[in-house]
């Protein structure tokens, strides 16, 4: 079943060519302010309309709130949204039913499920299952908002170019900042390479991936829970649910395997009357609680797994070697969409931690 949290309890619902995709929440607490304009705003951000570097997949998006809400706060039931699949072509997907196409979901699920699974755009497995978690992430914003959490995400890098980022900066500046590319930088030199990284993989009938950086401020000290259900394993459950997502690191991430202890630990200091640490390499974590800094961490995204060029697979039928061409409307890099399904992700993360621990009720 796809479903995630204790408290917070998300499920999505639908596939990628069927007549709709969405989510069904429970656990919101009655009362809590949600706007669907809102909503809208962060479903347009993971929305390919108007991007000139995305998929031509062309879906309106339009939110439509189908319980759970009245007079702008949730009534204490189940909440469920979905928007409509409008632009739907299942014809090169057909032509493929036999032939896996390397890099997606085709095997396993149809060893799991039968030969009539409905894969048609990748059915269940397609990122267009984000949609859900966008709506459920822009939800789980209205229950964290009383506790002033601020969640931002910007890409990091695209093939070999990375962006730099200043510091210090607030994650409402850094958001605002790589609002303005396409491709979710907020460095404007970078911005332009990545494009080009983007465009030359599109002509090459190629691909390429990147990292998002994920931060979040504001997060009250001691929120979270130890061992498997620590910060770190909460969000990383939630982040691998987002297809195409391979890796995650916390704070200093792989670079800790490198340092000394006298580095890498982060010297506690006293700041306006409170405890700050001067270094952030933990991620704003310690034993799976958050320490009052600064949550941070990277997430590496794959080439998107669609291209045009040929490529070798198998045939399920007649148990030969083949070639194939993906047909159909993809995107060359999905970094940039991913970046507000990342914060989402997160989102339904802490909110289901916040709940869990009573620092919302």
């Amino acid at each position: 079943m796809m479903r995630y949290g204790e408290q917070f309890r998300v499920t999505l619902f639908g596939s990628s060519h069927g007549p709709e995709v969405g989510v069904s929440i429970e656990g919101i607490p009655a009362g809590t302010p949600v706007d669907p304009a809102g909503v809208q705003r962060d479903l347009d951000r993971r929305r390919p309309y108007g991007r000139r570097l995305a998929t031509r997949r062309q879906e309106e998006d339009r939110l439509i709130v189908d319980a759970g809400l009245a007079n702008g706060r949730t009534d204490g039931t189940v909440f469920r949204a979905h928007v409509a699949n409008e632009d739907v072509r299942r014809e090169p997907y057909d032509r493929l039913r036999n032939t896996p196409r390397p890099g997606h979901a085709d095997y396993p699920a149809r060893v799991r499920y039968g030969a009539d699974a409905d894969l048609s755009g990748g059915g269940i497995f397609s990122g267009r299952m984000t949609v859900g978690l966008v709506i459920a992430g822009s939800v789980a914003r209205s229950v964290l908002s009383p506790l002033g959490i601020e969640i931002g995400a910007f890409t990091r890098s695209i093939g070999e170019v990375e962006g730099k980022v200043p510091d210090p900066i607030s994650v409402a500046e850094l958001r605002e900042r790589a609002a303005v590319h396409e491709v979710g930088t907020p460095d404007p030199e970078a911005a332009g390479r990545m494009e080009e990284v983007i465009q030359a993989a599109r002509r090459d009938g190629d691909s390429v991936g990147g990292v998002v950086e994920v931060r979040t401020s504001g997060v009250p000290v001691g929120l979270g829970e130890p061992f498997f259900d620590s910060i770190e394993s909460a969000i990383a459950h939630a982040v691998f649910s987002v297809p195409a997502v391979k890796a995650i690191e916390f704070g200093a991430g792989f670079i800790a395997a490198r340092m000394r202890g006298s580095e890498h630990n982060d010297p506690f200091l006293w700041h306006d009357d409170r405890v700050v640490t001067e270094t952030n390499h933990a991620g704003g974590i310690l034993g799976g609680l958050a320490t009052g800094m600064p949550i941070v961490f990277r997430v590496a995204v794959k080439p998107t797994s669609s291209i045009a060029r040929p490529q070798r697979t198998v045939d399920l039928v007649t148990h030969t070697a083949t070639t194939l061409v993906v047909t159909g409307r993809h995107d060359p890099c999905i970094v940039p969409r991913a970046v507000v399904v990342l914060e989402s992700v997160t989102a339904m993360a802490l909110a289901d931690l916040a709940l869990r621990g009573g620092f919302v009720r």
